[in-house]
């Protein structure tokens, strides 16, 4: 017959969830800066397409890094360490990150 394993009460440990939850705000805020820098990067006429091409590499990199911190994110929740609410934050960047990639890449 098969037995079942019991988790202890009481969960994951308290300094375990801070810590997951100060890497992935810390994570978030260098996402959220290169969405930041993607989005208020703007070419100054239709002669600089420098600024494009800076655009589209912020915007990428937050998209590389909203990836990243999504996987993070789900291995910190799989471990029961954080609840399933902190994908709300790299899957709002990620969307956010894609369209200006996308608008980006439709006007080069």
């Amino acid at each position: 017959m098969g037995e079942t394993t019991r988790k202890p009460p009481g969960g994951a440990s308290p300094i375990g969830s801070a810590v997951c939850a100060v890497v992935l705000v810390l994570g978030h805020l260098a996402t959220g800066y290169c969405g930041l820098l993607a989005y208020t990067i703007e070419p100054d006429g239709p002669w600089d397409t420098d600024a494009g091409a800076y655009s589209g590499f912020a915007a990428g990199t937050g998209l590389a890094f909203a990836l990243v911190f999504a996987l993070l994110t789900w291995v910190f929740v799989k471990a029961e360490w954080l609840t399933r609410r902190w994908f709300v934050v790299p899957a709002v960047l990620a969307l956010a990150l894609g369209v200006r990639l996308l608008a980006v890449l439709a006007t080069a």
